[in-house]
């Protein structure tokens, strides 16, 4: 059984992917800035302290490691960080590091199209990584997911305040994915010898049926209004020209993707109707 060092095991597909590792027992180093967010109930897990945007930190932590597998990206920049930092410099400096400790490979999860959406200031970061990956000399798999189902809490959001806001008419669709499908596809991909994976969660829908999706679920009347393009791009020109990159680089990044068809591969056996179940009952026990 190879030995697995995880970065970002305490973001949102990370703690899907660290499940996933010990429900197949593989033994797991996983790397975190902060040893109170590194808890597990596994004897064949073990916490790393260091910060991957300080390479001088990562010295000896893959010693013995034969794959690392990184979620490692910023979806709201933070903590004075830029994506440049984090999905491209901090990423890299985990590459390094393996390098030198002989890791025989590395797989690395992107985004959906992020390869053809460059122009965007995270799927940029991402794809400079990205190639830095396929000329490391490593063997190498690059993982894009679609958008994940705790992306789609948004519609949600937008239902329980009693009206949601959709781009067009409505009629872009995308294949979701849940965490935990995705962790499969991830920790199967250790022993694969393919390069590159696109995938999707197995339903495909239009935004303007999750919204009703989400407003049958809160059992509220369906109310939508339609933002048209000529709307979106002033609204992006505005947050571009009088907001921080801190704010802007995330809407950026969501208010394109949500005006496009976005359908990869389908995987996976949770539904969106189930997620958003169990997002309603969280609502409910929430004071």
């Amino acid at each position: 059984m190879q030995n697995i060092l995880l970065a970002g095991a305490t973001g949102y597909l990370g703690k899907h992917v660290l499940m996933e590792l010990q429900k197949q027992h593989y033994p797991v180093k996983i790397v975190v800035r902060n040893k109170n967010k590194g808890s597990h109930n596994s004897k064949r897990t073990v916490t790393v302290i260091a910060e991957t945007t300080k390479p001088e930190s990562l010295i000896g932590i893959m010693d013995g490691v034969e794959t690392v597998i990184s979620t490692m990206g910023i979806t709201k920049q933070k903590d004075g960080f830029k994506y440049m930092d984090v999905d491209y410099k901090a990423n890299l400096n985990l590459l390094q590091e393996a390098k030198r400790s002989g890791v025989k490979r590395f797989l690395y999860v992107s985004a959906f199209n992020a390869d053809k959406l460059t122009h965007l200031k995270m799927c940029y970061a991402k794809e400079r990584f990205v190639e830095e990956l396929e000329r490391s000399g490593l063997d190498y798999c690059i993982i894009r997911p679609n958008g994940f189902f705790s992306d789609m809490t948004e519609f949600l959001d937008m239902a329980k305040k009693g009206k949601a806001d959709l781009f067009g008419d409505g009629s872009f669709k995308m294949n979701p994915i849940h965490g935990k499908d995705l962790a499969e596809i991830c920790v199967d991909a250790i022993g694969s010898t393919e390069k590159h994976i696109e995938v999707g969660g197995p339903e495909v829908f239009t935004h303007k049926e999750m919204a009703h999706l989400a407003f049958n679920v809160l059992d509220k009347e369906p109310k939508i209004r339609y933002i048209p393009e000529w709307m979106r791009k002033m609204i992006l020109w505005s947050a571009r020209t009088f907001s921080s990159s801190k704010t802007y680089g995330p809407m950026e990044f969501f208010f394109t993707v949500l005006s496009m068809n976005m359908i990869a591969p389908a995987y996976g056996r949770h539904t969106l109707l189930e997620y958003f179940k169990e997002m309603k009952q969280q609502m409910l026990e929430k004071p």
